[in-house]
């Protein structure tokens, strides 16, 4: 079937397709035609309900880039030999094709705070070339999905209809969460505020959603698939919620959940040397918001999924979505106590953009 796939962007039924990278939504095979490298994605469109809305927004973006900033680097999928973006073959699913880029590599976790800095860098320098882009244009390829609000009522709704059992043994941290609701308070106040820009943003700005070079720089972003339009507090607390603490959202030690503030540093002068200029005061002032925007809302998306039963995320074993719904309450605890030093952070970066 992939060769099939391949006769359509005219490779050679001799290219060698493996299996490549880590990703959880998307089948992905780098492919090596002997002249050239290509990575080869099946699209799950059990989350993308649209793969064209994807399609579309990419082929937007690459062509007002190419009009208005054609010193940026971006990857953008290949045509086929009729020149779609998209092959769509009944029955086996939606496929695109992508250059390999020479010399690149990805790295699953920030291990240091300089990919921090590069990552947050190259993410700032997405949002900020595409600062005039008519965001109106693209298209939803996820609704809701940094929708605190709408969060929020779902996890409201798990409480009403969810496993009763479920929700009593989590009252303890269903209370917590009630407590800081003045989170999606905040949220609400952002969407109705003019200080606050609609932007191009990526969504997902897990630093293995950026490509380095041999020397550890960064080249350019990828996985572009929840491209919308958004608020930056999603790009940069994602950053926060998976760069900062050394131990992923799977551990079940909560001794190892910390703030690492060299990390957040790297992150805020990496975001901010691209994007201090375009931000307004008000959206700077809620840069350390949005790690806990973040950090909360995954938490809430994960005890509503184990009260509905782990209809969405699934469980590898009895009570996964509690245990990570509980080491997110715990990141978020870690943010606000040091919610006045990193916001210090910030002021100190400030000064010098």
């Amino acid at each position: 079937m992939l060769k099939k796939v391949l006769s359509l962007y005219d490779l050679p039924g001799t290219a060698i397709i493996k299996s490549f990278g880590s990703g959880l939504i998307h089948n992905t095979w780098k492919v090596d035609d002997g002249s050239k490298e290509y990575i080869l994605q099946k699209i799950n469109d059990e989350v993308f309900k649209e793969p064209s809305f994807i399609t579309d927004n990419i082929e937007g973006i690459a062509g007002w880039l190419e009009k208005n900033h054609p010193e940026y680097f971006f990857v953008a999928p290949l045509k086929t030999k009729d020149m779609q973006s998209i092959v769509h073959i009944p029955g086996e699913g939606y496929f695109r094709l992508f250059p390999f880029v020479k010399d690149s590599r990805t790295h699953d976790i920030a291990q240091t705070p300089q990919q921090a800095f590069e990552a947050a860098r190259q993410f700032g320098s997405f949002t900020r070339v595409l600062n005039n882009f008519p965001v109106e244009t693209l298209k939803l390829t996820l609704p809701d999905f940094h929708n605190l609000s709408f969060r929020y009522s779902q996890f409201e709704e798990a409480l009403r209809s969810g496993n009763r059992s479920r929700i009593t043994e989590a009252d303890r941290t269903i209370r917590y969460l009630y407590s800081h609701s003045d989170i999606v308070s905040t949220y609400q106040q952002i969407i109705a505020d003019k200080g606050f820009k609609l932007r191009v943003t990526h969504h997902d700005t897990k630093i293995n959603n950026v490509l380095f070079d041999k020397d550890e720089k960064g080249i350019c972003v990828i996985d572009l698939d929840t491209v919308m339009p958004g608020y930056f507090i999603s790009d940069v607390g994602d950053m926060m919620r998976t760069y900062l603490s050394p131990a992923s959202e799977e551990e079940k030690n909560f001794e190892k959940i910390t703030i690492r503030e060299n990390f957040f540093y790297a992150i805020a002068r990496g975001y901010l040397e691209e994007m201090g200029k375009e931000l307004s005061e008000t959206e700077i002032d809620h840069f350390v918001y949005s790690g806990m925007f973040i950090t909360y809302m995954q938490a809430l998306r994960f005890l509503t999924d184990h009260l509905n039963n782990d209809k969405y995320y699934g469980a590898a074993y009895p009570g996964h979505n509690y245990i990570r719904a509980m080491n997110q309450v715990t990141l978020l605890q870690r943010l606000l106590e040091k919610q006045t030093e990193l916001t210090r952070m910030v002021a100190r970066i400030r000064l010098w953009h």
